[in-house]
């Protein structure tokens, strides 16, 4: 009979093993009786057994099976060293893009890409005098304020300015699109001018109907504004509005445009393409009648150009979308307002040119435009407004009101600037007979034969303009609406 052996205590150092407790439910068995004999059908408590101080201790289970020694985890090795981060990738610019042309100026020592691809030089930048306080973020480093572009191009006798996002400034100057050494614009720029000139209504009026029309005063010079949006962002043109009102003996305009102003009634039309310098010379003609006849005079322009401050007459000027909501709404509120003369800005659709020949056949003298490029071609024009039912009563209409139309272009001259060029109908009683008849060749063939009445073809104006010398031969043969017919003017086979 083997004889247990009472536990060895553990040496001093070495782990103590607390006894396993008995699993949950079950009683513990009482201790052995002394001597080291154990009750007979009484489980026997596993014991530990202690080994060296350097091993671990073994457990014994309760069938006498050696349990798997438990060992201390070994020190976690330190962490390895992150990879070296792989260098980011170069960004090559795709060709053909914004970016691409911006960094291949910056490699010619070019402002902007607009000045690499133009043949004529670049304007060069100018600060306007007495700045004015800006509402809001101004715009970024390097760029300009709008009243330094403004300045510019006044100072430069350019007639419009092209701004946009994602673009350089430019400028339109004797007909050409001419750059400026201004940098791209940014988005930020592009806001703080429109802060300049426009209210923040107007700038969310604009963000909801991504488009606007305006007039601005910078002090110095009025511009109209036209925003809008495009595939690059939104953008704006500023046409320059002259301070100061020219004449028509430094417009060089002819005589007939004096006796025309002399009329008491009637419909004077002055039509061309834009930019041709119609406002231009409709100020002209109501600047001869403001310092020298004694009328009331109601403008209704969309929107208000040139301002007449009142003189000899009274002037009263009135714009779209601010005074009035439609050019037929205050044409036909003007007939109550005792007026001698009537300038509408734009004659745009059937109605107003039915309000504008009834206010002609009452007494009243109604200037207006149209973008037609000739005579006989506003007359179709204004025909081709009414239903075919309608035309022949218009035709008696228009020939019983008319006065005169005055089809204008400009062309660049020797000496540098521009001069205008023009189609001068005068409603005689032959001109009346055919347009009641519909003849527009007849007319044609009086306009040629009738300067003693004032009539000239733009043919013939161009003619009188290179034998002056003021044009080449190219530029008449250029700006001819009938070149085979100038080239028989130039060959003098008329």
């Amino acid at each position: 009979m083997t004889q247990s052996r009472p536990p060895v205590p553990p040496p001093p150092g070495a782990p103590r093993v607390p006894p396993v407790p008995p699993p949950p439910g079950r009683v513990p068995p009482p201790p052995p009786p002394p001597g080291g004999r154990a009750v007979p059908g009484t489980p026997t408590q596993a014991m530990p057994t202690v080994t060296s101080p350097s091993a671990p201790p073994t457990v014994v289970d309760k069938a006498g099976a050696a349990a798997a020694p438990k060992t201390s985890a070994p020190p976690a090795a330190p962490p390895a060293p992150a990879p070296a981060a792989a260098p980011a990738p170069t960004k090559v610019p795709i060709p053909g893009t914004l970016e691409t042309a911006i960094l291949e100026a910056k490699e010619k020592g070019l402002p902007n890409p607009a000045v690499m691809f133009s043949d004529l030089p670049p304007i060069k930048p100018l600060v306007a005098p007495d700045p004015v306080p800006l509402r809001g973020p101004g715009p970024s480093p390097g760029q300009p304020t709008l009243r330094d572009i403004v300045w510019t191009a006044n100072e430069n006798g350019a007639s419009d300015i092209h701004l946009g996002v994602n673009e350089a400034p430019r400028f339109r100057k004797r007909g050409d699109i001419v750059p400026t050494e201004w940098p791209v614009t940014d988005l930020d720029t592009f806001m703080s001018w429109l802060r300049e000139v426009i209210t923040d209504e107007e700038i969310r009026r604009f963000q909801e109907t991504l488009d606007f029309d305006g007039v601005a005063d910078m002090g110095f010079v009025r511009i109209r504004i036209n925003i809008f949006d495009s595939l690059t962002g939104p953008a704006m043109v500023l046409r320059l509005i002259g301070s100061t009102i020219l004449t028509m003996e430094q417009l060089r305009l002819p005589p007939v445009f004096k006796d025309v102003c002399h009329y008491h009634k009637g419909l004077i039309l002055v039509t061309g393409p834009t930019g041709s310098g119609k406002s231009t010379t409709l100020a002209a003609m109501i600047d001869y009648i403001n310092k020298t006849m004694a009328k009331h005079i109601i403008t209704i322009e969309d929107p208000v150009e040139f301002v007449h401050i009142s003189r000899k007459s009274l002037i009263k000027h009135r714009e779209v979308g601010r005074h009035t909501l439609e050019f037929k709404n205050a044409l036909k509120a003007a007939l109550r307002e005792d007026p001698d003369m009537m300038l509408v800005g734009e004659i745009r659709d059937q109605e107003t040119m039915n309000i504008a020949l009834k206010a002609a056949s009452t007494g009243h003298l109604v200037a207006g435009t149209l973008h037609t490029n000739s005579a006989i071609k506003t007359i179709e024009r204004i025909l081709g407004m009414f239903p075919p039912s309608e035309q022949q009563p218009l035709r008696v209409s228009l020939a019983e009101s008319l006065v005169c139309i005055i089809a204008q272009g400009l062309c660049k001259t020797t000496d540098g600037k521009r001069a205008a060029f023009h189609d001068i109908l005068i409603a005689t009683d032959a001109i009346k007979e055919y347009i009641i008849k519909g003849q527009m060749d007849e007319i044609y063939q009086v306009m040629l034969k009738s300067e003693f009445e004032g009539m000239i073809t733009m043919n013939k104006a161009l003619f009188n303009l290179y034998q002056e010398g003021r044009i080449t031969e190219e530029t008449a043969l250029e700006m001819s609406p009938t070149p085979n017919e100038m080239a028989q003017f130039l060959r003098g086979r008329i």
